[in-house]
Parts: structure tokens; sequence; C-alpha cells
């Protein structure tokens, strides 16, 4: 044996706090479910690893020896820990306790999918959950390095197959010109204020004005549909935008077309060789029951033309 090291089980543990509360060594016995002999033999192996008497005789009866007391109190605390880790892992394995990183595109995290996490968060607080609001491109490569359990961004396209995807809702997209610029034909339109290169959205957008006859002259960018909205109300070009972003108060767009130019598919994106882990399991169906509730756009209410 290796100084310092005892080797004790919690089965050993366990039959000496039972025998020290039980009135009598066979109410011990039946109280865990084995014979008075494996009971004796286990604490037997108890004492010799131990090194100190535990028992001492008192007639027909064996009592707690007044120097086994750390050796109980011991017991005491170790079994109270491994019950706490039980629990703990119980609810882990529910999805009721733990770490959840979860990511999000902002149009979800702040619009739809917001009372979703929040009502994760209320009913879960045991729960550590952490959401980190970037675009998609960023959230894909915190999920492939394992940095998020999940994320929810806008379709990979073309998909490279190393995520997990799981179709959450169209979004669409409307066309918005500065005030007083007609639409007119598609070969008049711009110059663009739009999402940076790197957004999957951009080239979403740049391929839909390509297909319509579009030119795709940038001329600003910024990850935020919020800015982007500013520099068209200000004149500094066209763009296309999540019609709820784009038309949201106070101050919202006009569309210069009356039906959205596009659309884009939100996903729940996965590492295919994730762990299992129920607390995202349970995210990802609420996510999923949200949308199915308004396949359009859940909680977007409904947009203007």
């Amino acid at each position: 044996m290796t100084p310092g090291t005892l080797h004790l089980t919690t089965q050993q543990l366990e039959y000496l706090v039972v025998v020290s509360d039980a009135p009598t060594w066979a109410e011990a016995a039946a109280t865990l479910g084995v014979t008075p002999s494996a009971l004796s033999q286990g604490l037997s192996q108890l004492e010799r690893r131990v090194g100190v008497p535990l028992f001492d005789r008192d007639g027909r009866r064996r009592v707690l020896h007044p120097g086994a007391e750390p050796v109980l109190r011991y017991a005491r605390r170790v079994l109270g820990e491994t019950h706490d880790l039980a629990r703990w892992a119980r609810a882990v394995g529910a999805g009721e306790a733990g770490q959840l990183r979860v990511g999000m595109i902002d149009l979800a995290a702040v619009g739809p999918f917001g009372p979703t996490v929040q009502r994760f968060r209320r009913d879960r607080p045991e729960v550590e959950l952490h959401l980190a609001v970037a675009p998609s491109a960023v959230l894909s490569e915190q999920v492939l390095a394992g940095d998020l359990s999940l994320a929810v961004i806008v379709e990979p396209s073309p998909n490279r197959g190393d995520l997990d995807l799981l179709p959450l809702w169209r979004d669409d997209l409307g066309l918005y010109a500065p005030e007083g610029q007609p639409a007119g034909p598609p070969s008049v339109w711009g110059p663009w204020v739009t999402f940076p290169a790197t957004s999957h959205t951009r080239r979403l957008i740049g391929r839909r004005l390509a297909d319509v006859g579009a030119s795709f002259e940038v001329v600003a960018e910024s990850h935020q549909p919020e800015v982007l909205r500013s520099m068209v109300a200000l004149g500094l070009g066209w763009t296309v935008l999540p019609v709820v972003q784009a038309e949201a108060e106070p101050n919202p767009l006009r569309r210069a077309q009356p039906e959205p130019l596009m659309s884009r598919q939100l996903v729940v994106a996965r590492r295919f060789d994730a762990a299992p882990d129920a607390a995202a399991d349970t995210l990802v169906r609420l996510l999923t029951e949200r949308a199915a509730r308004n396949p359009e756009g859940p909680g977007l209410g409904s947009s203007r033309g």
C-alpha cells in the first residue's frame, strides 16, 4: 500500500455510519440490505485498512470505540459529499445543472429567441448559461473549436459538412433605398452599405443581387444592422437587411419594393462529434418549439410593406 493511501470504499464507510446509528447490528444489516455476516466482514476490512479499532464489545453488543469518532466523522462527510455529487450528476444528466455556452447572431439573441433563452435560464437556475453574440462566421469557428455547445447562425453556404445543422426558420430580407430614391430597375440600384466581406449574409446578398442583374458596389460596411440602417437614412447608400431589424421602431426604413428581396435560413449549429449534453438538447428543443409556433419568424410580428 502506498504510504498515506487507505483504499477505502464508500460501501465500507456507509457500513460504519449505519451501524453507528442503528439500535442493533441486525437492524443495520437490514437497512443496508446485506446479511449480518457480510456487514461484519466489510467493517473488519475497514478496521484493518484504517489500522485502529472501530468497535468494542459490550456483552453481546458491539459499540463504537471512542477513538473511532474521527473515522465516523470522516465517513459522514465523505458520504454526504458523495451523495451531493450523485445528485449533481443526475441533474447534469437531466440538463438541470452544469455549464452551457451558447452563441447567437444579434437578430436571434435580441429578437425571436431572446425570450426562449430567458425562459431556459429562469427554469434551470442551476445551469450556468453563457451567451455570446457575434457574426455567424465567428460563432461557427467557436462551435468547431469546442468553445460553444451550439450556436444559432445563418446557414453556411456552402456547408462544408463539419457542422450538424438543424433548420429553425427563414428570415425575410428587404431592399431599402435612401429617402426619395425610387426603386427603378435593378440596374440603377446602389451603391451599397452592407455587412463585411466575411459575412455569410453578405455573400447571400451578393448572389441574389447578381441574379436580378444589380451591381454590388460596396461603399461602407458594418456588422451592426442598426448602423447600416442609419447609413441608409443619411443617404450613404442602399442596403438589404432583415425586415424585422430594418423596420423596427423608432425611425423604421421603408422598403424600396413591397415584397422581400430574399430570405436566409437560420439554423442551430453543433459539432458532429460533440459529447452528449442534456442541457444543450433541452435548449435546442425549446428553440425548435418556438420556431414551430411561427415558421415565418417566431415573435417577429407582422412586417410592413
